[in-house]
Parts: C-alpha cells; sequence; structure tokens
C-alpha cells in the first residue's frame, strides 16, 4: 500500500485537491510556478529553489504537507459475489 500526502490548513481541514503520492509532488502543486519532477530529483541547487518556494507558500497560506490516513476496510468484508 503507498502513501498518500496532502495539505492541512490551518482549520485542519485536509485539502484533497493537493493529494499526491509524494511531499514534493503536493509541493508541486501547492507553488504557483511550475517545477520539473526530474530536475527535482537530480539537483539540489534546483530542490533548494522549491523548497524555499514550498516554504513561503506553506506560511503565507498557513499550511502544511501530512501524510493522508488510508481508508481502511471493514472487519469481516468480503468483495461481493456474483449472482448466476
Amino acid at each position: 500500500m503507498s502513501a498518500t500526502w496532502t495539505v492541512k490548513d490551518s482549520s485542519g481541514h485536509l485539502l484533497s485537491q493537493y493529494a499526491a503520492g509524494s511531499p514534493i509532488e503536493v509541493g508541486r502543486k501547492v507553488v504557483p510556478a511550475r517545477y520539473d519532477a526530474f530536475r527535482l530529483q537530480v539537483s539540489s541547487s534546483y530542490r533548494e529553489l522549491f523548497e524555499r518556494a514550498l516554504a513561503q507558500e506553506l506560511a503565507r497560506q498557513g499550511w502544511r504537507i501530512v501524510r493522508a490516513r488510508a481508508a481502511r476496510k471493514a472487519a469481516g468484508s468480503e468483495p461481493l459475489a456474483l449472482a448466476a
């Protein structure tokens, strides 16, 4: 199971429109400028610029990036059988 990350606003609400598979992908949705995903992985100086812009935007909005809880299956639930 992969983790899902999203943004939590200052009142504690999760903002699902920013949900993604990693904190960097969430950040790319938050920051108004476009940042290249490959360059974020390979260039530390590019990543520093991105992280600075992200920190400024999160502080301005009063947001933070958090891991979202995964929905759990109900205990004992099984897939529905199709009628023949």
